[in-house]
């Protein structure tokens, strides 16, 4: 068997930035039960993520009585079937045995489980009250679920474009700067390896604060507009990230928390407060989520101020070449 440590587990397997739900409500337990699970068992991550499936399908079937009884008992379910889910990635990342299909699985029943906790808790409401509302809200809660999920992978996505397409740029931009140099005799045969080599990471530009967040002078270009107009952010930020925690303070983990185990224990204890605490949990997700558009967006426009510069001097140093010694380089655009 296995001997890692409870400091194997946090150096390996937590993330640089979590949701504080996930960092000061589940990883405490979570990484004493990875420990355990990593050192005395055989269980793999996609059993860890069926676990979590089942254990999320008896939330779901506790939130259908509707009883307050049930209703905590749901919570608390709810609570262990997320944090099986957030074990499964710590296995896999402890042990070195995750896979594309794991990831895939995981993704999916997280989705199911969502789905069937929605209208199982809204469904057992409605039949205890006959309160259309809640049917409104079980569909409410799977699209913004649904909602929030497409945004993230697509913003995702087109910043991972964009960071290329600027990577090339600036690779291209570099290339064409030393055949320039070496072609008019300002750099030495002997110091061509080294400067190419320096010029490739370095970048005169790049705000120096976000290289707190990640050593990437893409990224800082692509976060200059926004740090521009809230300086005070990068603060905030730096004291959240010192406790692990990300600065989207209302994710998709804390509406699902809101719904799924605030509300249910709200409602235990006062009756009829399962959808005002679902919509201050939407309400909250909404908001956040307006506000990482808003930094896209910013991006885009910084990224397209970005890129123009870069083809000029791209087209400045090609102009510079003498004719005969051109060099063949691709395009950025």
């Amino acid at each position: 068997m296995a001997n890692f440590t409870l400091d194997d587990v946090r150096q390996r397997t937590y993330k640089a930035r979590d949701a504080w739900w996930t960092v000061l409500l589940v990883d405490p337990l979570a990484s004493r039960l990875v420990k355990f699970t990593a050192n005395r068992t055989r269980v793999t991550p996609n059993q860890l993520t069926v676990g979590a499936l089942v254990l999320g399908l008896a939330a779901g079937a506790c939130f259908a009585v509707a009883s307050w009884p049930w209703l905590l008992a749901g919570a608390l379910l709810y609570h262990l079937s997320f944090t099986l889910d957030c074990m499964d990635g710590k296995i896999a990342r402890l042990k070195g045995n995750g896979s594309v299909f794991g990831a895939w699985l995981d993704y999916i029943f997280d989705r199911v489980r969502v789905l069937a906790c929605a209208i199982a808790l809204m469904a057992g409401q409605y039949a205890a009250t006959d309160n259309v509302a809640y049917i409104w809200t079980a569909v409410a809660v799977v699209f913004l679920d649904m909602l929030r999920y497409m945004d993230a992978l697509e913003i995702y996505k087109v910043r991972n474009q964009m960071r290329t397409t600027l990577n090339a740029a600036r690779a291209e931009a570099k290339e064409l700067e030393l055949a320039a140099q070496r072609a008019n005799g300002q750099i030495p045969a002997e110091d061509e390896d080294f400067r190419s080599a320096e010029a490739l990471t370095e970048d005169p530009e790049a705000d120096m604060e976000n290289r707190v967040v990640a050593d990437d002078p893409t990224i800082a270009t692509l976060q200059q507009g926004f740090n521009q107009r809230f300086p005070w952010y990068a603060r905030i930020r730096n004291v959240l990230m010192a406790g692990r925690i990300r600065p989207h303070l209302v994710s998709g983990i804390e509406f699902q928390m809101g719904v799924f185990i605030v509300a249910p224990i709200a409602a235990a204890i006062i009756s009829g407060a399962i959808i005002p605490v679902v919509a201050a949990s939407a309400a909250g997700m909404l908001a956040f989520e307006l506000v990482i558009i808003y930094k896209f967006w910013l991006s885009s426009r910084d990224y397209s101020r970005s890129l123009t510069k870069l083809n000029a001097k791209i087209e400045s140093y090609r102009a510079e070449l003498p004719a005969d010694k051109g060099v063949t380089v691709g395009s950025a655009g």
